[in-house]
């Protein structure tokens, strides 16, 4: 078989079933980790063990599958995906996270100012410990898989044999459908390890359907214009990582034992999520638009 250029175009469902295979790849790696997670968590295992195990499998399975997809499968150079190295990788994962921290940052002081977010108290040992942990488990787990399976190897594979915005599109839809096939998987898996897994869903068991119907998509929008304004995937990292953390660390701080949190007041506080993430977006169609690209 006669190795692809980094630029070769394919036919659409060609494209299509490249970037449906990535995302099988993510809903597997997700729910087999999940599922031993769960399974270790059940046991005696020290309190840390599962999330370590299972952020360390899903990292394994995932990028090594997506290896496996691209190099010997497809017959592609990695070079498509957006592994930047060196400096560019470090100032751009930067950029990742200054954007979205900002942001953030700027969403959160207006809810405060207006009144609409109350703050726990601070307790700086703890939530020093809890970003560091977070941190690790959060790339390992989340940031750097996801990225690497969606803006990189499925956003690639689109783009090769469909228009941008039917790329930008149906990535969009595969990111946020992907968390309903890992539960397949987990519920599969776990029910042969002897597990009491929760059914099958759309959302993760807690989350509101409707909520993360929307936020997802938002959220799946904003990474791709990281990735596609630096074409480097450690901005869509930085991003991812920097959201993870902010969110987990403020609106979810009290039932994580963060060492701080942010509780909403008013039903309105509730939008402040999308809305740093619509920020964030926008900065970047910002930044692509004074490079003379569009986003």
């Amino acid at each position: 078989m006669v190795m692809s250029q980094p630029g070769a175009r394919v036919t659409w469902p060609g494209a299509v079933g490249r970037a449906v295979a990535g995302t099988c790849v993510m809903a597997v790696a997700l729910g087999i980790a999940g599922a031993v997670g769960q399974a270790v968590r059940g046991g005696t295992a020290p309190s840390y063990l599962p999330r370590a195990l299972t952020a360390v499998l899903c990292f394994a399975l995932a990028v090594s599958l997506i290896l496996w997809l691209r190099l010997r499968v497809d017959r592609l150079p990695l070079s498509g995906l957006g592994l930047a190295r060196g400096v560019t990788a470090l100032r751009t994962f930067t950029l990742g996270v200054v954007i979205t921290g900002g942001s953030a940052a700027a969403v959160l002081g207006a809810c405060t100012w207006a009144g609409w977010l109350t703050w726990g108290q601070l307790d700086l040992p703890r939530l020093l410990e809890f970003l560091v942990v977070n941190a690790l488990i959060a790339v390992t787990l989340e940031a750097f898989p996801e990225e690497l399976v969606f803006r990189g190897y499925v956003y690639d594979a689109l783009s090769r044999g469909c228009r941008r915005w039917v790329a930008v599109v149906v990535t969009v839809l595969l990111f946020t459908f992907a968390g309903a096939g890992s539960s397949v998987v987990h519920w599969g898996v776990g029910t042969l390890l002897g597990e009491a897994v929760p059914l099958p869903g759309f959302a993760p068991a807690g989350e509101d359907p409707v909520a993360y119907a929307i936020l997802y998509p938002i959220f799946g929008v904003a990474l791709l214009a990281a990735r596609i304004t630096t074409g480097s995937l450690w901005t869509s990292v930085g991003l991812h990582l920097t959201y993870l953390t902010v969110v987990r660390a403020t609106i979810d701080g009290a039932s994580r034992n963060a060492g701080w949190s942010a509780t909403p007041v008013v039903p309105e506080a509730l939008l402040l999520v999308p809305s740093f993430l619509v920020l964030a977006t926008a900065v970047f169609a910002l930044i692509s638009r004074l490079r003379g690209r569009r986003t």
